[in-house]
């Protein structure tokens, strides 16, 4: 039967049909908090279904998902006693009722769940499902990859505008500051401009998304493809969203010092924010504002070797140090006379400080790779890199440092992996296998290996300097667009990104990827692994969801 796509509104309101019941006694110390299980008259008992509980008035979401037989299970320590919402996150499915249950203290509450088919409406797909759903030729459709930086593809499939006014659009596109949103929409000072679109395909960019979003007809006529729900090992996991206070906060990286405090970097703000992940309570520290004309927001936070945080400020200017002990910042400028309106300082490496007390930094005006003495607060500008083979320009994403504190540089309007010798500052270059690959994020290994995003490729990319060669591994779904990859101390690497609303899970060795499904639309730029215990424990933000996330493997 032929599925239309709806266009509701951006918020799903469902709905629960419980029966609750005390649950028999059950022989052990901990028991449950809340159980059930999860079926419709379609599938019966459903797998992969996530179910997430919130307290009446709480800022923290917690969510689990039912197994092969649709069962699931909430742990006793992660809800206390008290009234809360259900909800669920199943495409084409809905709750048939009101979703309210009361948790008794000490002992498990039953609250089946019978699910109603429903339409698949369009705030149901993730960005990756719209890349796969929408016809078209490839090479249009990867110049919608940018896009999904700012806001989901949704906004612009279920739109009126016309050719003429995309035109605009990306005009428009170009003059506002990366951390822009809806709530905080910031504009670039001067003559400076992003690039939204290639002027190459600007007309045919536009033509096309005229033809497939709603500016000739009232509904879509293409099939929604549905990525398959999760099953056995992506089922067993627990999720916690942690509410942030102010809906425009956009937490863009989020790292974990070694108290167990949660800090995030704000992406259109001058804060650096501390969440205890036991209350949810959030404080800000105000970084001071040196270009009060200027854009506001930070980017890369790191952790370095004495525990300092250290934070990016954009088109702020430089680096800022933060001290946990004194909650004061030191900033690190970069010298008024090599500045301009461009001037961007996105991301940088602490990693091996240590070695030589210099930390590695990104001017991203003219891809310009910088060095800062830490004992003296002077920059020492390397200039721009080219492509040896073909004297290409190097367009810089990340950048990171080896135990030596040499510098990778992931290329990303085209695909490579550049490295920096620290000694001489001579640079090799190699190109990615899979070309326009577009690397992007990424950490080096316990093993000196460093791991990245392959955005363009959609995959995950290696780089062995014993070997001087890249190892690519696909993602299990088409347009995933990994954005950051960090390989923990087990082995295994993680993998985030802005389209799928999925965390990658990977096994090298055998290349089996598990994909943990999230509770609902996330914009993920960072991740950060606590593997001080196993499983380890992923901490992500969600751009423009305004939470952290905490996810937690059970295997």
């Amino acid at each position: 039967m032929s599925t239309r796509l709806i266009a509701y509104g951006t918020a799903a309101a469902f709905a629960a049909c419980l029966f609750v019941a005390a649950a028999p006694a059950v022989a052990q110390m901990a028991p449950p908090a809340l159980i059930g299980k999860v079926t419709s008259d379609r599938e019966g008992a459903m797998e992969g279904v996530l179910v997430s509980a919130k307290r009446s008035a709480g800022t923290i979401t917690v969510t689990v998902a039912s197994d092969a037989n649709g069962d699931y299970a909430f742990p006793a320590d992660r809800l206390e006693p008290g009234r809360y919402e259900l909800t669920i996150r199943a495409a084409g499915y809905g709750l048939d009722g009101l979703g309210l249950v009361e948790l008794a203290p000490g002992k498990a509450t039953r609250a089946d769940l019978r699910l109603k088919s429903t339409p698949v409406t369009t705030d149901q797909l993730t960005n990756s499902e719209w890349m796969a759903s929408v016809p078209g030729p490839e090479d249009l459709k990867r110049a919608l990859l940018n896009c999904a930086d700012c806001h989901s593809l949704r906004r612009i499939f279920v739109s009126k505008h016309t050719a003429t006014d995309f035109l605009k659009v990306f005009e428009r596109m170009g003059g506002y500051y990366p951390g822009a949103s809806d709530l905080q929409p910031q504009r670039l000072v001067g003559e400076h401009r992003r690039p939204a679109v290639n002027p190459a395909i600007a007309e045919k960019l536009a033509d096309y998304l005229a033809s497939v979003n709603l500016s000739r007809q009232s509904t879509h006529d293409f099939e929604p493809k549905i990525a398959p729900r999760p099953t056995g090992r992506a089922t067993r996991v627990i999720i916690t969203e942690y509410d942030l206070p102010r809906k425009e906060i956009q937490p863009h990286d989020v790292v974990v010092d070694p108290t167990g405090m949660v800090w995030f970097s704000h992406f259109g703000e001058q804060f650096l924010s501390k969440l205890d992940p036991k209350t949810g309570k959030v404080t800000d520290f105000p970084i001071p504002v040196q270009k009060p004309n200027h854009p506001k927001g930070t980017l890369d936070l790191e952790i370095d070797a004495d525990g300092y945080l250290w934070i990016g400020l954009m088109y702020q200017t430089g680096m800022a140090r933060f001290d946990r002990s004194t909650e004061t910042f030191q900033i690190f400028p970069v010298p008024d006379e090599w500045q301009t309106d461009a001037t961007q300082q996105s991301h940088f490496s602490v990693a091996a400080t240590n070695i030589d007390g210099k930390a590695w930094v990104k001017n991203t005006d003219r891809s310009q790779v910088m060095r800062l003495d830490l004992a003296t607060g002077k920059y020492e500008n390397l200039g721009s890199f080219r492509d040896p083979a073909n004297n290409r320009p190097i367009g810089i994403y990340g950048i990171y440092a080896d135990q030596q504190n040499n510098i990778y540089i992931l290329e990303f309007p085209f695909g490579g992996i550049g490295k920096i010798d620290a000694k001489t500052g001579k640079l090799a270059f190699y190109p990615t296998p899979t070309p326009n690959a577009r690397a992007r994020r990424g950490r080096v290994d316990s093993q000196n290996r460093l791991w990245f995003a392959e955005y363009g490729a959609n995959g995950v990319g290696m780089f062995d300097p014993d070997t001087q060669t890249i190892t690519e591994w696909k993602k299990p779904l088409a347009w995933e667009a990994p954005y950051d990859v960090l390989a923990d101390h087990n082995g295994e690497v993680w993998e985030v990104n802005t389209f799928s609303d999925r965390v990658g899970r990977l096994d090298p060795k055998s290349g089996e990827w598990t994909n943990y499904l999230l509770p609902r639309s996330s914009n993920i730029r960072r991740l950060f692994v606590d593997d001080r215990k196993s499983p380890v424990t992923v901490w992500i933000g969600n751009n423009l969801g305004a939470a952290v996330i905490k996810v937690e493997p059970l295997d």
